[in-house]
């Protein structure tokens, strides 16, 4: 296997220059097989390599797209080995690139070229027709990745194969085309858009949006690597002597930039082209919330900043909602005594109990299960954000303030190397190493949920106050690995829900429990008298 650099040096190529794209297009086949992405970096680095999309044939991973015609009927049509001839030297978008081939029988085709200054290629592909007889022909469309693409590994999160032909959205995953009857799955429709999806990076072809497609997700080779293919077909072409015919074939090839791919689909109307973005089941809550923090962050000038100001809008949002629930808790706290009263009037009757205490609840204006609302609502919302700072590039490499410098990535402090005074890494521990991924802001979060449980108070169960004592610490293990953005988020949250319910509670007139339950945390046991 060659290098990339090898690759590309071993054929003539026309190059490519856009604000956005660097790289080059293979004079043999006319591959679109030489991409990098000049605004994004491997790390936060600067001086990191630039991300690289496509990678010529010859090269380790393979990854590239084409477009032409095909003829079933012996026609000579170009090929992978086919040398085309270009008109000009570098493909720009002020200046697009013709590539002309005659098969020699009769037949010219020629490949015009155009790019955006993002990430749009527009394909025209067209054949005139010299010869004495009429040519059957097929347009068609293929991006090849070779070998199993290295992929997040993440449920929330969709990598493999993605399109909408006609109306459907088809997003197998690699797997699921691996183990599908024979290796591939089949679908029809007008127009659409298909191709591979990475967390961040993606390719898409897009045929004429009225045209009737023959589609496929295919994975072949008996041992790896195997190549993955997504592919169409369009209508037959008939091709009388002296006539000609064309087609265009739009290629993406890019950054999934939400604003971009929101404008190819408004302005070039490509259908539902917004599902390249994996906005999860909760689409209707993340996608807003995605416009909200983004269009506070044009003010603001960081992203950080903008979540902790979209938390203190959505808690303000529902603040009549916890107002009601608090109120509903303290007015429970309040008829606890009478609770207590009832158990010790019917002590066998179980069922008398259950009555009389909603009854009580009835006439007392107490919802037993109001307190778990604002939870309940807060879970899909904290979901949705979750999926934003995870599935948005925007949010990649977004710094915060101090040693937070990707948002998108888990805070890179540890406090098992005392915060990078010893030299050691304690997640690469067997089987525990995962759960060693320990820094700064989730132990800040721990702690803020700690306080957050002392503000109610303690179960009589044993079971549940264990429960309970315990929440903090797994919560805290457990976010290590997430998203710095989240948990800046979680800790941000947590302590404006302990200041709304301390301002709920007192102001109802309620005891607040906080201070009692850290006394008995932190007092000392009474010392036992003996026994004489």
């Amino acid at each position: 296997t060659q290098s990339v650099g090898e690759a590309l040096a071993a054929g003539q190529r026309v190059a490519i220059d856009t604000p956005s794209l660097g790289g080059s297009i293979d004079l043999k086949g006319g591959q679109l097989d030489d991409l990098v992405l000049k605004d994004y970096r491997e790390t936060i680095d600067k001086n990191s390599p630039l991300i690289r999309l496509f990678s010529p044939s010859g090269a380790p991973n393979a990854y590239f797209a084409e477009t032409g015609f095909v003829s079933g009927s012996g026609v000579k049509t170009p090929n992978r080995d086919t040398i085309w001839t270009a008109d000009v030297k570098t493909l720009t978008p002020n200046q697009p690139v013709t590539l002309t081939w005659d098969n020699g029988a009769g037949l010219v085709f020629k490949r015009a070229i155009a790019v955006d200054d993002k990430y749009m290629f527009t394909i025209t592909d067209s054949v005139v027709n010299s010869s004495g007889a009429t040519v059957k022909l097929r347009p068609y469309g293929l991006v090849l990745r070779r070998g199993m693409p290295q992929v997040a590994g993440y449920s929330v999160l969709h990598e493999g194969f993605e399109g909408v032909i006609g109306d459907q959205e088809h997003a197998p995953t690699y797997a699921n085309i691996d183990k599908a009857t024979g290796k591939a799955e089949s679908y029809t429709g007008d127009g659409g858009w298909l191709g591979f999806t990475d967390k961040y990076w993606a390719s898409a072809l897009i045929p004429e949006q009225t045209v009737p497609i023959e589609a496929r997700y295919t994975a072949s080779g008996a041992a790896p690597p195997e190549d993955y293919q997504a592919d169409f077909l369009g209508p037959e072409k008939a091709v009388d002597p002296g006539a000609s015919a064309e087609t265009t074939t739009r290629v993406f090839a890019g950054a999934k930039e939400v604003s971009t791919i929101y404008d190819y689909q408004s302005k070039l109307g490509i259908h539902k082209f917004n599902l390249m973005i994996d906005w999860g089941w909760f689409y209707f809550i993340t996608q807003p919330m995605y416009w909200l923090i983004d269009a506070i962050y044009k003010y603001v000038g960081n992203f950080g900043v903008a979540i902790l100001i979209v938390t203190v809008l959505v808690k303000l949002a529902f603040f009549p909602l916890a107002n009601r629930s608090y109120q509903s808790m303290a007015k429970m706290k309040k008829i606890q005594p009478q609770i207590a009263a009832l158990k010790d009037l019917y002590p066998d009757d179980k069922v008398k109990q259950q009555q009389e205490q909603m009854e009580l609840f009835k006439r007392e204006g107490v919802n037993p299960v109001a307190g778990c609302l604002p939870m309940v609502i807060q879970i899909p919302v904290f979901f949705a954000l979750y999926k934003v700072i995870f599935i948005t590039i925007e949010m990649r490499h977004a710094p915060f303030f101090g040693w937070i410098r990707d948002l998108s990535a888990p805070d890179p402090t540890n406090v098992f190397t005392l915060f990078g005074l010893i030299p050691w890494n304690p997640t690469a521990v067997p089987m525990v190493g995962h759960f060693l991924a320990l820094g700064v802001w989730p132990l800040i979060m721990g702690v803020s949920m700690f306080f957050q449980m002392k503000m109610n108070p303690e179960p009589a169960d044993p079971v549940q106050k264990s429960m309970f004592a315990w929440m903090p610490v797994i919560f805290t293990f457990m976010l290590g690995t997430f998203p710095a953005g989240l948990v800046i988020y979680w800790t941000w949250n947590n302590t404006l829900t302990v200041l709304q319910q301390y301002y709920i509670m007192t102001k109802a007139g309620v005891k607040v429990e906080l201070w009692d339950n850290l006394f008995k945390l932190f007092a000392r046991a009474p010392a036992k008298t003996p026994s004489v």
